[in-house]
């Protein structure tokens, strides 16, 4: 298949997920409102006077998550791409995002489950629109997905994909070889390795592109 047909089948299958999920989580959502009320009711009927109500878990849940839980799916997820000197992505509304997690990659659309994962050296593909796709290679980093469709991706760096250099990267691998043979202990090791392996996904990053 080509990476154009691989990449709807992906879609349409998250979406599908997602939107199968739709009608159970309001369901859920109104079935627990309606038992809080149902609980507030006693509570107020057999509470002591100037007793204040207790609090429950919708208390704290934002605004947006509460509305989403009730009204759908949105149609778009709002990303927010932040490294400690830039924001490439500042709660832009996109179709969908890919990230490298260390368990795995997995894409990011709109009504996907509460996660917070651990990137790894890899590609972050930000699919704007059908038309519009950015490629960044990250380092390290975390990407938390929250309830209301808001994606948070935290990198200490991320440069775009047509921006690396193949001949500086084969060299830095070649670089990283020669230190991890020639290491005389096991920490000088472990830095070679983490080299090898950063390295290792810009070639891979590269061939890609």
């Amino acid at each position: 298949a080509t990476p154009a047909a691989t990449m709807y089948a992906l879609r349409t299958i998250a979406r599908r997920a997602a939107h199968s999920a739709a009608p159970q989580t309001r369901a859920f959502a109104s079935a627990s409102k309606d038992s809080i009320d149902a609980f507030m009711t006693k509570f107020a009927q057999h509470a002591p006077p100037k007793f204040d109500a207790p609090s429950t878990p919708t208390t704290f849940m934002p605004a947006a998550a509460a509305a989403e839980a009730t009204s759908g799916t949105p149609e778009k997820l709002k990303l927010n791409f932040y490294m400690p000197h830039a924001a490439p992505h500042d709660g832009e509304e996109v179709d969908m995002v890919l990230v490298p997690a260390t368990t795995g990659d997995f894409g990011i659309l709109p009504g996907h489950v509460p996660t917070v994962s651990q990137l790894r050296p890899g590609v972050v593909s930000v699919h704007v629109n059908d038309k519009d796709v950015k490629k960044y290679f990250v380092s390290s980093g975390f990407a938390f997905v929250h309830a209301d469709s808001t994606a948070d991706i935290c990198a200490i760096e991320a440069v775009p994909v047509e921006q690396l250099d193949p001949e500086a990267v084969k060299k830095g691998l070649a670089d990283f070889t020669a230190k991890f043979a020639g290491a005389k202990d096991d920490f000088e090791k472990a830095q070679a390795q983490i080299g090898i392996d950063v390295c290792n996904a810009m070639v891979a990053a590269v061939d890609a592109k």
